[in-house]
C-alpha cells in the first residue's frame, strides 16, 4: 500500500475509487466500506484509495483531545490489511475544518485524485460544519462524471457498529463485545520501549509498549497473541501500575511477556491481539509470590485456543 502524506497531485492512478474517513478501529461498518471500494475498483482494473486523518477532527472542531482504538500507525497497518491500493493521510486543522464542502470535493476527489467513484458511510459528513452529505456528492457527480455509492451500517445484536460503542466497550472490558464489532480479537499497537527490567530480574523479560494513545482494557492480567516476523506467538499481557512495587497512584504502563521468545525486542512495532482476562490486578506481599502466580498464569494462557 502507498501511504502519501498530505495533499499530492496522484495522476498516475488508475480508474481510482475513493473513500473518506477517521476509520477509527477498522471495524465492521468501516470493513463494509472497504469492501464495496476495493470490490468496485478491482471489477473497473482500477485502484482503491482512502483519505484519511492523522488526527480524529473532533480533536480540533470541539477542542477536547479524542481518544482512540487505534493509533495512526495501527490504522495503516489495518488498511493495508484489507487492500487498499494507496491513503493519503491528511492532517485535520482549523483551516481545513472551515473548507466549504464542494471546494474539498473539487481539491482531493477531483484534480488530486480524479476519482472515477466514491464510496461513502451511511452516515459520512465532510467539510465546513459537516455540510457535505452523499446528496452534495451525488449532485457533483453529475456535473463531474463519477459515480457515487453509499453503504448501508452495521449492527450486531443490534446495536449499531461504531468506533464509540467499541471504545465504551474496550474500557469496560467488555472485549468479547467489543470483538464483535471489530470483526477481531480486540488489539494494541505499539513500540517496545524500554522499562525498569524487573520482568527480567524474575525471569520473565517483559516488553513495554508506548501504545501512542489507542484504547487499552481495564488494568488486569490478559493472555493473548502476536505476529513477530511471521511467526505468531501466546503472550501474556499485563495493564496497570506494578501494585507490589510502585505506589497506587503510578502509571499505568503495559507489558508483554513473549512465551517461548528470547530474542531483543527493543524497538520493534508489536500488535498484541487479546483472547480473554485471566485476573485482575493484585498486590504481592513478595517477589516469589508474584513469580508463582504469573506461573499460573501463563499455564492458563497457554490452554486457551487461538483464533483461525
Amino acid at each position: 500500500m502507498r501511504i502519501i502524506h498530505g495533499p499530492h497531485p496522484l495522476p498516475d492512478l488508475k480508474w481510482p475509487v475513493v473513500t473518506l474517513g477517521t476509520f477509527d478501529g477498522v471495524h465492521l461498518g468501516h470493513q463494509r466500506i472497504l469492501a464495496e471500494l476495493t470490490g468496485w475498483a478491482r471489477q473497473s482494473g482500477g485502484e482503491a484509495v482512502v483519505i484519511t486523518f492523522a488526527t480524529h477532527p473532533r480533536t480540533i472542531t470541539t477542542g477536547a483531545p479524542s481518544q482512540f482504538i487505534t493509533s495512526l500507525k495501527h490504522r495503516l497497518m489495518l488498511l493495508q490489511r484489507h487492500n487498499v491500493n494507496v491513503t493519503m493521510v491528511l492532517d485535520f486543522d482549523r483551516r481545513f475544518a472551515i473548507t466549504p464542502p464542494e471546494e474539498f470535493v473539487d481539491t482531493y476527489f477531483i484534480r488530486l485524485i480524479r476519482a472515477r467513484g466514491i464510496v461513502v458511510g451511511y452516515n459520512t459528513r465532510f467539510g465546513r460544519n459537516r455540510e457535505g452529505d452523499a446528496e452534495l456528492l451525488l449532485g457533483m457527480g453529475r456535473q463531474h462524471g463519477f459515480q457515487v455509492r453509499q453503504v448501508q451500517p452495521v449492527h450486531i445484536h443490534g446495536q449499531l457498529v461504531s468506533s464509540t460503542a467499541i471504545r465504551t466497550a474496550i474500557n469496560d472490558g467488555d472485549l468479547e463485545r467489543a470483538a464483535a464489532m471489530l470483526g477481531r480479537p480486540v488489539s494494541l499497537y505499539g513500540t517496545v520501549v524500554s522499562g525498569e527490567g524487573r520482568g527480567r530480574q524474575l525471569g520473565f523479560p517483559t516488553a513495554n509498549l508506548d501504545l501512542y494513545h489507542e484504547t487499552r482494557p481495564p488494568a488486569g492480567v490478559y493472555a493473548g497473541f502476536t505476529e513477530i516476523d511471521g511467526a505468531r506467538h501466546r503472550v501474556l499481557i499485563s495493564i496497570g501500575n506494578q501494585p507490589t512495587f510502585h505506589a497506587p497512584d503510578s502509571p499505568v504502563i503495559v507489558e508483554v511477556y513473549v512465551l517461548d521468545f528470547s530474542s531483543d525486542l527493543y524497538g520493534k512495532d508489536l500488535e498484541i491481539q487479546f483472547l480473554a482476562k485471566l485476573r485482575g490486578q493484585l498486590q504481592f506481599q513478595s517477589a516469589e509470590e508474584l513469580t508463582a502466580r504469573i506461573e499460573r498464569d501463563i499455564a492458563e494462557a497457554r490452554i486457551l485456543p487461538l483464533p483461525e
